[in-house]
Parts: structure tokens; C-alpha cells; sequence
């Protein structure tokens, strides 16, 4: 009898154990469905596990893989789990699908949360994935009721005699944002008196992006008198999105004198939402102080006042256009002499309020041939003046940009090529803005360059140009040409066959029924999506047939990489072993310390919410990866981003990684991949400097920046330097 008691006690404690947590084969299992992309009856029999931690582990890789297939699965563990985490995970995962057929269920659900007692936590999620379904199907009958049961909960909270749930309020007030369902505005309204802060500054956040003009009364009192300042800035930015003239002053003071960093920007920008012409004196007075300490700044090569003094500049050219203001002509020359003419935010406000001077300015002698972020920032100005008025002032903006652009070729020395090659993008972009007589025959010869962002560009611009026979050869041999070439980087590829799709979808066809025998999972992506036309099948028949015979070789899903195709994009990278080791790490075990121009911070991974994400972090980091690179996006009260080896926004490692979308919100420190499209992150990441909901299920997080650290963060700037990047753990 004891021994039968105790063969029950052991069997008890062993239940208990395997239902805390997700056994480590199953657990490969499922990354590696993950990593495929690939959802079928071996993910499906573990969403319907006795282990309640494997059943919600499987729901979220259902809602990360994104197939429509397995919202039935997941309807019915919303509906009958005995386990709320596995009804919130579910419920999280089908908004993550967003299908419409997601619909029915998440309304279900909602419609029995609010008839018994409710658990918060289901709710939370249920909200979340009603804004996610609605957002991505506007068109559907059932786009109306998904926002009106948002709008209706919300009002329950602000209504209820207990606290709010913050979760509830603060997924609920980010759904509005996406879905913009009527009835919004008032009731997010009531949450900007609430006692937590965050909730505050949530509702000033939505509030800014639906453009409401019904809570201004309040959001003055915020900015004015609110101790927090996330609360501050979203107040500035909602009163900037109403246009609310009643709140010049305040935002005159706080662009001028608020204590912290992200009021000022948030101010800055409504003052430019504005648009009322006499901000720009205490602006200038302003900028020319920050524009002071800057250059009495001789420990940083790169001073921390930039970021602020680009955003003055930005204003001041919504402020004034074409006034040739001298107050602000001088001030924004001496912000690109101290800056050495490299930041096009200048450029493109210095254009915008003297075109005639800033055409006048400068000379291709003057400008040289060294600094590709020189020659982009004045590309970048040259463009503002295509659009004046002026017909001499275009005639001599069109001749300067042309003469550099021709110049290149002798002007650029060897040593510089590579870095000057960076620049034509942004001087293709100026080019097209002045619509030449042979811009399509220079576009065409673009089609022909070696570098993958050039290609890329002048797909980019053709897609927009008048469809011709010409256009249209070029861009399917430069398809043919960049299929066999391209190894390191699919952006020519991808913009190559939007390009075609767009001027002419019969003649894309050929293209895209080669691009579904691309190794890279991603080029095939676009095919399946660009073939899965009903009006291009109807005269093409033979599409049907042949996306049929791709799935059946699961070419929608990411294949295993092989070495025969000579390249890593798109194609499963990892092992067992990766697996195993990515999985074995703990949130809070490993770490990464960032030396950089302006001090060290330190990520704390998060290993458990994305491990291949973290795992691919560290691959990288202890390679070498990150040491030097240069800063190359700071947004203020936005992110700072780098991760960029051509340090233009356009770099990567030459392959691609899953999104391993977790609940972890965007808060102040996020540390998250950044991406051009789903499935597209590599190698750069970004932190962000306050909250940002709207990210939240659209990118991974993987880690996090502490407050103390944050000073660091939030004092970086473009241009800065990652100097070295130490791993901390195994």
C-alpha cells in the first residue's frame, strides 16, 4: 500500500512538472515549425496536448506561422480550454493570423468574458485581437461590430466603480488606434484622467492617431501640469494632431524649456502641426542655444544636441516655406556647417524655405565626392525645389543635380566608390522628382549596376513611370539577371517583381512563376502572393495548376538550406543543435554590454519569448558583427536603430529570421528586430526611447535596456559608433 501510494505521489509530482513546462523535444518540435512556417497535423496534434504549456506554447507558433488553417484549433481552445493563459494565448495567436475567419471566434469570446465573471487576462487578448482582425480587413461586413464590441468594453472600464485593468485598457486603447472604429474618440477621452500614467499617456498616443480635437481641454492640462512625462509628450502630440491653436503657448514652453527630451521633440513637431509662422522665433532663439552647447561639446564628436536641433530644422520648413526667412536661413546654415552638411533633415528644411538660396549655394566642386551622406542629404534638398514654382530656380537645380550626378564618374576616386555608391539611391529619388526627358533610359541602365540597392531603386521608381515596352523588357531581364546573381541581398528581386506586377500584371506572369523556384522562402512568398490574383488565374489558367505543384513541394514554407545554391537568403539555417541551445536559456540569463561613443549599455536578453531571435543576436555579436558600425536611424521619442553593416538603412547578413512575435509590450527600453516586411529581420535591431503600442505584435521583442541604461540610449545619435558588443553568459 505505501509503495502504491508512493508510485502516486511520484506520478503526481512528475504530472505536475510536466504540465509547468514544455519538454525539450517537443519544444525543438515546434521551432522547427516556426522556422519552416510550416503549420500542419503534428503542430495541430500538440494544440491539442494534455500538457496545458505545450497546448499554449503550439497556439503561439500557430499565430506566428500565420496559417488560416489552424484558426479552428485555436477557436476551440479559446472556447473550451480549462487553462486561461492557453485561452489568452489562443485568442493572441488568432489576432495574429488576422484573418477575417478569425472574426467569429473572438466575438464568441468576448460575448462570454462579459456575461460571467471576467478573467482579464482573456479579455485583454480578445481586445487586442478584435483591433488586429479589424485593422487588416476594413473592407468585411464584420469590421464594424469587432471595433464596436472594443469601443464597448473600454467603456465598461471607464465606467467601472473598481480600478480599470490597466492590460485591458492598455491593449484596448491600442486596438482603437488600429481599427478606428466610431465611437473612439469619446471613450478614450476618459482615460486621460486615469491615476496610472502609462494608461495617460495611452490614451494621448491614440488620441494623436485618430486625430481627435474632442479632448483638448484636457490634453492641455496634461502637458501643462502631468509629472509624467510619456503623459506630456502624447498630450503634445494629440494637441499638434488637432491642431488645437488654443495650446500654442504651452507648446511654445515646453518645445523651449520641458525638462525632458521627448517633450521637447513632441512639442516641436505639434508646433509644426501648427503651422502658425510665429513659433519659428523662440524655435531659432532655442536652437541657437542647443546650437551653442553643441559646438562648446568637444568630448563627443557627434553631441547629443543633433537629434533636437534636426527637429527644429524639420519644423521650421513646415513653418516657412519659400519665406527665405533670413533668421532661419542663418541658423540652419550654421546647424550644417557644425554638422559637416551630412543630416538631410537640414537639407530638406534649408530647401524648402529658401529654394533660390539653397540652389544658389552650392556646387559640385564645393560638395566633392568623398562623403556618400553628404552628396544624400543634398540629393534630398535638391528634390524639395522640383516641386517650386520657379522655372529658373528648377532649371538650375535639375542642371547642378545632373552635372554631379555625370561627374561621378571621374569625380569619385577608386578608394571611394564603394561609399559613394550609396549615395545614388537618394540621387535616382532626385532625379525622378524632376521627371527628365531620358529618366526612364537612365532607370533602365540602373536596372544593370552592380549594387542590389541601386537595382532596387530604379524598380522602385519604374513602377511609378508610364507602362512601356522598354520598361517592361528591362525589368524582366534585370528579374533573370538578379535571380542568378544576387546572393546576399533579395531587395532588387522583390521590388523587381512589384514593379512588373504593378505596370502590367500578364506580363509579370513569367517572372513570377520563375521567382516560385527562388531557394529564398521570401521571393517565393511574393510570387504565391502576386499569382493568388482571381482575375490574372481566369487568363492564365495555368497558374492554379502551378501553385498547386509548388505547395505540394512546400514551397510556401521555408525550405532547408543548401549549399548548392550558393546563397543563405530565405532557407532554415538552424540545427538540432541551435535549437537545443537556444531553448536552454532562461530569460535573465544572458546579457549583452554595448560600448559605444557615448557610453555602455546593457541588453538583458529575453530568451524564452525569442530564442532564435536572441540566438541569432549573439551569433552575430560574438562574431564581430556590431563592433564599429555606425548609428544609422535615430528617431527622437521614437528609437534608436543599428544592426546596418552599409550603415544606409539597407544592410543585412545575407539571410533572413523568423518573427517570433511575443506579448512583451513596446515599453521605454524595448529592444526589438527591425523589419521590411514579416519574416524579414537579420541583423538590425533598435531600442525604443518610450512606449510605442503600435509595434506591439507586429515586431519581436527580445529584450530590454533598464532606466539607469536608457540615459545612455537616449543620448546616442546618428553617427554614433558601436564600438564593441560583449556577450555575458552562454
Amino acid at each position: 500500500m505505501k509503495n502504491a501510494i508512493l508510485a502516486l505521489a511520484v506520478a503526481m509530482v512528475f504530472v505536475a512538472y510536466a504540465d509547468a513546462q514544455v519538454p525539450l523535444p517537443t519544444g525543438i518540435q515546434i521551432l522547427k515549425a516556426e522556422d519552416a512556417r510550416r503549420y500542419d497535423t503534428v503542430l495541430e496534434n500538440l494544440i491539442r496536448s494534455p500538457n496545458a504549456a505545450i497546448r499554449e506554447r503550439a497556439a503561439l507558433a500557430a499565430g506566428r506561422i500565420g496559417d488560416e488553417r489552424a484558426i479552428p484549433a485555436l477557436s476551440a481552445l479559446l472556447e473550451k480550454d480549462p487553462s486561461n493563459s492557453v485561452r489568452a494565448m489562443a485568442a493572441f495567436a488568432i489576432g495574429e493570423v488576422e484573418s477575417i475567419k478569425g472574426a467569429d471566434a473572438i466575438l464568441a469570446a468576448i460575448n462570454m468574458e462579459t456575461k460571467g465573471p471576467w478573467n482579464m487576462a482573456v479579455l485583454a487578448r480578445l481586445v487586442e485581437a478584435g483591433g488586429k482582425i479589424a485593422a487588416a480587413n476594413p473592407k468585411e461586413e464584420k469590421f464594424k461590430l469587432l471595433g464596436k464590441r472594443v469601443v464597448d468594453i473600454l467603456k465598461g472600464q471607464a465606467i467601472s466603480p473598481s480600478p480599470s485593468d490597466s492590460t485591458v485598457v492598455r491593449l484596448g486603447l491600442t486596438a482603437l488606434l488600429r481599427a478606428k472604429p466610431d465611437g473612439a474618440d469619446a471613450v478614450v477621452a476618459k482615460f486621460l484622467v486615469e491615476t496610472d500614467a502609462r494608461l495617460r499617456a495611452d490614451a494621448g498616443n491614440t488620441l494623436t492617431r485618430l486625430r481627435v480635437k474632442n479632448a483638448n481641454d484636457q490634453l492641455r492640462k496634461l502637458l501643462a501640469s502631468d509629472l509624467d512625462a510619456g503623459a506630456r509628450a502624447n498630450a503634445a502630440r494629440a494637441l499638434g494632431a488637432a491642431e488645437d491653436m488654443d495650446a500654442f503657448d504651452l507648446l511654445i514652453k515646453a518645445a523651449t524649456s520641458d525638462a525632458d527630451s521627448r517633450v521637447r521633440v513632441s512639442a516641436i513637431r505639434a508646433l509644426g502641426s501648427l503651422k502658425d509662422a510665429k513659433a519659428a522665433t523662440p524655435l531659432i532663439e532655442n536652437g541657437r542655444m542647443l546650437l551653442a552647447a553643441m559646438t562648446a561639446d568637444k568630448r563627443s564628436r557627434n553631441p547629443s544636441q543633433k537629434s533636437e536641433l534636426l527637429e527644429i530644422a524639420t519644423v521650421l520648413g513646415r513653418l516657412l516655406p519659400n519665406t527665405e526667412n533670413s533668421a532661419a536661413v542663418t541658423f540652419m546654415n550654421e546647424l550644417r556647417f557644425n554638422d559637416s552638411f551630412r543630416s538631410s533633415e537640414t537639407e530638406i528644411a534649408l530647401a524648402t524655405v529658401a529654394p533660390k538660396a539653397y540652389v544658389a549655394a552650392r556646387t559640385f566642386d564645393m560638395l566633392g565626392y568623398v562623403d556618400w551622406r553628404v552628396s544624400s542629404s543634398y540629393a534630398q534638398g535638391l528634390a524639395v525645389v522640383a516641386a517650386s514654382k520657379d522655372d529658373t530656380v528648377r532649371a538650375d537645380a535639375i542642371e547642378k543635380l545632373t552635372t554631379y550626378i555625370y561627374g561621378m564618374a571621374k569625380g569619385v576616386k577608386p578608394a571611394n566608390r564603394a561609399q559613394m555608391t550609396k549615395a545614388m539611391p537618394d540621387l535616382t529619388q532626385a532625379l525622378a522628382a524632376f521627371k527628365p526627358d531620358n529618366l526612364d533610359e537612365v532607370l533602365r541602365g540602373q536596372l544593370t549596376n552592380d549594387d542590389v540597392i541601386i537595382r532596387t531603386t530604379a524598380a522602385g521608381v519604374l513602377a511609378d513611370r508610364p507602362k512601356t515596352n522598354e520598361n517592361l523588357a528591362a525589368l524582366r531581364t534585370a528579374f533573370s539577371h538578379a535571380f542568378v546573381i544576387d546572393k546576399h541581398d533579395n531587395d532588387a528581386e522583390l521590388a523587381i517583381l512589384d514593379a512588373l506586377y504593378k505596370l502590367d500584371k500578364k506580363e509579370a506572369v513569367g517572372s513570377l512563376l520563375i521567382a516560385l523556384n527562388s531557394p529564398d522562402y521570401l521571393v517565393r512568398k511574393k510570387a504565391f502572393e502576386l499569382l493568388d490574383d482571381k482575375d490574372l488565374q481566369k487568363d492564365f489558367p495555368g497558374i492554379s495548376t502551378s501553385l498547386e505543384s509548388a505547395r505540394a513541394k512546400h514551397k510556401d514554407q521555408v525550405l532547408p538550406y543548401t549549399p548548392a545554391f550558393n546563397t543563405k537568403l530565405g532557407q532554415i539555417l538552424n540545427t538540432d543543435a541551435d535549437y537545443r541551445r537556444a531553448l536552454s536559456r532562461k530569460n535573465g540569463s544572458i546579457r549583452a554590454i554595448l560600448n559605444t561613443d557615448k557610453g555602455s549599455f546593457t541588453i538583458e536578453f529575453t530568451p524564452e519569448e525569442a530564442p532564435l531571435t536572441v540566438d541569432n543576436f549573439i551569433k552575430l555579436a560574438r562574431s564581430g558583427y556590431f563592433n564599429g558600425l555606425e548609428v544609422h536611424r535615430v528617431v527622437p521619442n521614437f528609437v534608436m536603430q543599428d544592426g546596418d553593416p552599409r550603415g544606409d538603412g539597407n544592410g543585412g547578413p545575407g539571410w533572413s529570421i523568423r518573427c517570433e512575435v511575443n506579448m512583451l509590450p513596446y515599453d521605454r527600453g524595448a529592444v526589438g528586430m527591425a523589419l521590411s516586411g514579416k519574416d524579414t529581420g537579420g541583423s538590425q535591431w533598435f531600442v525604443t526611447h518610450s512606449p510605442q503600442p503600435h509595434l506591439d505584435g507586429g515586431y519581436t521583442v527580445f529584450g530590454h535596456v533598464n532606466e539607469k541604461d536608457m540615459k545612455v540610449v537616449d543620448s546616442i545619435v546618428r553617427g554614433d559608433r558601436i564600438l564593441s558588443v560583449k556577450i555575458i553568459g552562454r
